[in-house]
Formats: structure tokens, C-alpha cells, sequence
């Protein structure tokens, strides 16, 4: 991933290269939003020094200011391990969300539901849940009606409007959710949530399929004088290649702003990092990029700045 700044091509210390691994996929989509942060908070010339990054030990979807997460199991996977991951903002308003997604004709109904989501709640969301094992892929009508009865459930559990909740699903495609197993699940799950480094690293291993490792990453810097941080997570190992090149992908960020403006933000991240590479040359049904952003660190990036 190509930038203005020197210091943010140097390895990262996962035990993989450069643009080769999700790690780095993902650690170069927060170096562009906080670059873009930069430019629209600050609005500092291409003469000026840059934000120092600081790169964060055990970074997450968990470091940022204002969100919870939780990885668990439901009993979607034969295997017994985590398969249900859930993502909430701790703030009394929704957070700032944007998505990117696959551009394949064949799409899983989260990936349109998402869409919809996005566009009927002004681009704000407070909880993204996330179940692997099944993609909700290639399943007709009851699987969409199946993502829209996930959506309210957890509407209901955590107190929000049905249209601040995203869905993601990841797995076998042609398989429905094992919804019998999830809602049973869920309450569980939603009493589980927490803002630690173990939570946040739970929540990155109960989306994994066919990965060898979990993958996260967290940066902080100052924008106005204020501490800012981005989390994330990704999974995916296959099916990677530009329109969006991975499978699935979370960032945490807490910013305060537009939702339109995130929006934009998080499809120029995408751009200039996610969609640089490939592994295969396949698409996939699922591919699913979200950002949010909560505003608790107090740093407020004003539209047009």
C-alpha cells in the first residue's frame, strides 16, 4: 500500500509481508482513514510535518473509545469453537458507520441488507452482528428473512432501533444460519460484552473460517489535541481480489462525525488499500467491509473541513 508517508510502509511485526497477509490489509486500512482523518480535521499542507502513528500493543476492535465486543459460541460450527462475534457502541448515539462491499451479481443477503441498513439510518449503526460457520449465501428468500430476524432480535436485546444493526455472515455458502441455535444463543452472548484487550481479540477468533490466525490492529495519534484511536479486525484467506478484497473487515475508530463524510472516508480507505491486492483473482459472495466511528474521544471532524 502506497501513501505520502515514509514511515507508514515499513513492515509490521505480524510474520507475514507486506500487502501479502489480511494483517497487513487491514493495518493499511487505518493508515489511510487516519490519513484522510488528518486531512479533513486538520486540513494540513502536503509542506507540514505528518501525525506520528503510534502502532498499539495488542490492538483490536476493543481499543477505540466507545465500543464493547464479544466473540462466543452458538454452536453454528460442528467444531465447537466461537462462531458468533457482536460489535456495539457504548454511546448514547449511534457511531458513525460506512460500508464497502462485494460488486459481485451474486451477493449474500447480508451484503444487501447492509445496503439498505446504511441508507435508512443516515449511515449511523450501534451493533454489527457477525455469525461464521454459514454465509446466508445462495439462500433464497428465508435467508434474508433470516438476517432481517437477527436484526430483531438484537434490536431488542441492546435497545436500539432495528435499523442501527448490521449483519455479517461467513462460511458455507448455500447453508442458512442455524437461526434455532443463534436466537437461543444471543441473549447469552449479548450479557457477555465487554471493552477489554480479551474481548476485543475473542471477537477477531470467532470470525475465522479457513484462517490460520486471528487478525487485528490498532494505531493512535492526536487530531486537535485530543487522542484518537483506530481498531480492527479481518478474516479471509481466500477469494481475495479488488471489489472488496477480503472476506470480511471491521474498524473501530473514535472520531466523531458526519455519518455521509465516514462514509466517504471509509470507501477511499478501501480504495487505497483493500482493493490493491489479490490472491486468487475471486470475489466472493460475502466480502464486507464496515467502519464505525463513536465520537468519545472528543475529536469532531466538521463536514467540508
Amino acid at each position: 500500500v502506497q501513501t505520502r508517508f515514509p514511515s507508514f510502509v515499513a513492515k509490521t511485526t505480524c510474520n507475514s509481508l507486506i500487502v501479502h497477509t489480511q494483517s497487513d490489509l487491514l493495518l493499511g486500512s487505518s493508515r489511510c482513514s487516519l490519513r484522510s482523518l488528518r486531512n479533513l480535521s486538520m486540513n494540513v499542507s502536503k509542506d507540514q510535518d505528518v501525525l506520528k502513528f503510534e502502532r498499539l500493543k495488542d490492538g483490536c476492535i476493543t481499543s477505540a473509545k466507545g465500543f464493547s465486543a464479544v466473540g462466543s459460541c452458538a454452536g453454528l460450527k460442528t467444531s465447537g469453537k466461537d462462531d458468533m462475534c457482536l460489535i456495539v457502541c457504548t454511546e448514547s448515539e449511534p457511531a458513525a458507520a460506512g460500508g464497502v462491499f462485494t460488486k459481485s451479481v451474486v451477493r449474500a443477503a447480508p451484503v444487501d441488507i447492509c445496503r439498505n441498513q446504511l441508507e435508512l439510518s443516515g449511515n449511523r449503526a450501534a451493533a454489527i452482528v457477525i455469525n461464521s460457520g454459514q454465509a446466508n449465501a445462495a439462500t433464497g428468500e428465508q435467508g434474508w428473512k433470516d438476517a432481517l430476524d437477527v436484526i430483531e432480535l438484537a434490536a431488542s436485546l441492546i435497545g436500539v432501533d432495528p435499523k442501527y444493526i448490521l449483519v455479517s455472515s461467513t462460511g458455507v455458502i448455500g447453508r442458512r444460519i442455524k437461526m434455532d441455535a443463534l436466537t437461543k444463543a444471543l441473549p447469552r452472548i449479548v450479557s457477555e460484552l465487554g471493552s477489554s484487550v480479551e474481548s476485543g481479540l475473542r471477537a477477531a477468533r470467532a470470525i475465522m473460517t479457513t484462517d490460520l490466525v486471528p487478525k487485528t490492529v490498532g494505531f493512535q495519534t492526536e487530531i486537535g489535541g485530543k487522542k484518537v484511536i483506530v481498531g480492527g479486525m479481518a478474516k479471509g484467506s481466500g477469494m481475495i481480489h479488488p471489489d472488496m478484497a477480503t472476506m470480511l473487515s471491521y474498524i473501530t475508530c473514535d472520531v466523531g462525525m458526519d455519518g455521509k463524510e465516514w462514509q466517504k472516508l471509509v470507501a477511499d480507505a478501501a480504495t487505497l488499500s483493500f482493493n490493491q491486492i489479490t490472491v486468487d483473482g475471486d470475489t466472493s459472495t460475502n466480502d464486507t467491509l464496515i467502519g464505525l466511528a463513536s465520537g468519545a474521544s472528543g475529536a469532531w471532524v466538521e463536514p467540508g473541513t
